[in-house]
C-alpha cells in the first residue's frame, strides 16, 4: 500500500533534497511549492524514475486561506513534513508589521492550521509521523534575526505541544533544527561571510541538504518508533 507523505517548500534547497529521499525510499509525495514552478518541474522530471505517485501543489503559506488550498488537494496521508520557510533578517526596530504577519502565518498560523485541518486522515489510520523543520535560531535566538528565532522558537513549542496530545493515537511528532545548510538561502552571505561561520562551527563546515534528509528520513522510519517530541539538531556542534 502507498504511503503518502505531504512536503511544504519542497522546491526549496533542503525541500527537493528531502523530495528525492522520500521517493527513493518509496513514498508518494503530495509536493507544495508557491512561486518556483520551475524548480518544481525539474523536480518533477527528476522523481520520474520512483515508483510512486507525485502530486504538485500550489499555494502560498503566507497569506490568509493559503493552507486551505494545500488542505483540500490532499486525500490518503501518512505523514506531514512542514517545511516551507522565508527568511528575514534586520533590526526589531526596522521590522514592518506586513513583514511580521508573513513570517508568523508562513512558519505559524499555516502550519498550525494545516494540521488541524489534516490530522483527521493521521488519526482515522492511528499512526502517523509529522515533522517541522525549524532551526538553530528558534534554540538559541539570533540578534538582527528576532522575528525569524521567533517563529521557529514558536514550531519548536507546536512540536513540543502536538506531540503529547496526539502520542496514544500512535502519531508522532518531531522538529528537526538544521543550522548553516549549503542552500540558495545562503547565497546572501559573502564568502567572507561564510568563511566566519565556519570557523564558529566545531566541525568547521556548512552542512548539506541530505544531512537534513536522512535525519527526517529516519524520523518517519520504524528505527524512531519511540522518538517525540523531540528537536534534532543538524547543525554540526554549533549550538548544544
Amino acid at each position: 500500500m502507498k504511503k503518502f507523505v505531504l512536503i511544504t517548500g519542497a522546491s526549496g534547497g533542503i525541500g527537493r533534497m528531502l523530495s528525492k529521499k522520500l521517493a527513493e525510499e518509496g513514498y508518494s509525495l503530495y509536493l507544495h511549492y508557491h512561486k518556483n514552478k520551475k524548480s518544481i518541474s525539474e523536480l518533477l522530471s527528476e522523481l520520474q524514475k520512483y515508483s510512486g505517485e507525485f502530486i504538485p501543489i500550489e499555494a502560498d503559506l503566507s497569506s490568509a486561506d493559503g493552507y486551505r488550498k494545500v488542505v483540500s488537494n490532499i486525500f490518503s496521508l501518512d505523514g506531514i513534513i512542514h517545511n516551507s520557510g522565508m527568511s528575514h533578517s534586520g533590526l526589531l526596530l526596522d521590522l514592518e508589521q506586513d513583514e511580521a504577519e508573513k513570517l508568523i502565518r508562513t512558519h505559524v498560523t499555516s502550519p498550525l492550521l494545516m494540521t488541524k485541518e489534516l490530522l483527521p486522515k493521521l488519526l482515522s489510520k492511528n499512526e502517523g509521523n509529522i515533522v517541522v523543520i525549524t532551526s538553530i535560531w528558534g534554540q538559541t535566538g539570533a540578534a538582527n534575526e528576532v522575528a525569524y528565532s521567533t517563529v521557529k522558537g514558536a514550531q519548536i513549542s507546536f512540536v513540543k505541544a502536538l506531540s503529547k496530545e496526539v502520542a496514544l493515537n500512535g502519531i508522532r511528532v518531531n522538529g528537526v533544527a538544521p543550522g548553516a545548510i549549503q542552500t540558495p538561502m545562503m547565497s546572501s552571505y559573502s564568502e567572507e561571510d561564510i568563511a566566519f561561520i565556519e570557523e564558529e562551527i566545531p566541525m568547521g563546515r556548512l552542512g548539506k541538504p541530505e544531512n537534513v534528509a536522512e535525519t527526517v528520513s529516519f524520523l518517519l522510519s520504524p528505527k524512531a518508533s519511540y522518538i517525540t517530541g523531540q528537536i534534532i539538531s543538524v547543525n554540526g556542534g554549533w549550538y548544544t
